[in-house]
């Protein structure tokens, strides 16, 4: 299944994605796409659900995030070689984890806000994974069968604030904007092998990231396992798990958004993203 939301931002109702690529209302079966929907009972009652007794949507409404009430975002540093090479990092021998704030968590192509200040900016196609059953300590065999489904993000990020303001990547990782989430979550029965996915992503047209997933140095399951040995996963909680090489900042020279860019990005099998840049309304430059 495809699952979505749809409508203007804090007011989007739930939908789902027919055979034929048509969006279709959920609402008449649930309220939202939330952390009971994504429980592996909530997704057997929505496969039994034939797409074409549900209502069309006509037009072409706004994705919103495809999970309501994110609990938690937690981003994976590092996790292909490629990507660790071309920023002069070493490969990790263990994930490299940090914190996305969910107030960064947008939609596929809801617009892309450079920060006050920002000359840093930039971007990340990554693999999302979206959990769907409480997951604590689990082990890698199993890891896989906590998970409700994946989808596209782009995990844009300010490199100065992330690596010359201090402390942890955090605050380069959490601007408004900085965590576009869809366009639809794509549940585990529709994706054959999560570690075989290509994965692009292009500037203005032009294409800085191609990928795919097998490449990752840690594995979904290996991560899902791994962070879960440290904190609880919630249903609807999201681990972005790394980038490709590619990135602005691995560029020579360094190549960084700027108000007017168009970023476009997608997964093999989960969809694609779009995203106008623009400048921060108290911004400078």
């Amino acid at each position: 299944m495809k699952l979505c939301r749809y409508g203007k931002a804090g007011a989007e109702k739930p939908g789902m994605i027919d055979h034929e690529g048509t969006l279709r209302d959920l609402s008449g079966h649930v309220s939202d796409i939330t952390a009971d929907v994504l429980a592996n009972d909530g997704l057997r009652r929505l496969a039994a659900i034939d797409p074409a007794t549900l209502p069309r949507v006509e037009g072409t409404p706004r994705y919103g995030t495809p999970v309501a009430h994110v609990g938690k975002m937690i981003c994976v540093g590092m996790n292909y070689a490629d990507h660790a090479a071309e920023t002069q990092a070493p490969v990790p021998e263990q994930p490299v984890l940090f914190m996305k704030a969910t107030t960064a968590i947008g939609g596929a192509n809801d617009t892309v806000v450079i920060p006050r200040g920002s000359v840093k900016t930039d971007w990340e196609v990554e693999l999302g994974v979206i959990i769907g059953e409480v997951t604590r300590d689990v082990s890698i065999d199993k890891a896989l069968n906590y998970v409700a489904g994946y989808a596209v993000i782009n995990d844009l990020s300010e490199r100065e604030f992330q690596l010359e303001h201090g402390g942890q990547w955090v605050k380069g990782k959490s601007c408004d904007t900085f965590g576009p989430i869809g366009p639809w979550l794509v549940t585990t029965d529709e994706v054959a092998d999560p570690q075989n996915l290509s994965l692009w992503l292009e500037v203005n047209g032009h294409r800085y990231q191609n990928g795919n997933t097998r490449t990752m140095v840690f594995g979904v399951a290996h991560l899902v396992s791994y962070i879960s040995r440290y904190m609880t996963l919630m249903p609807g909680d999201v681990i972005s798990t790394g980038t490709p090489a590619g990135v602005g900042l691995g560029l020579k020279p360094p190549t960084y958004l700027k108000p007017g860019d168009v970023i476009e990005l997608g997964i093999e099998g989960l969809g694609r993203q779009r995203q106008d840049v623009i400048a921060h309304p108290n911004s400078t430059i």
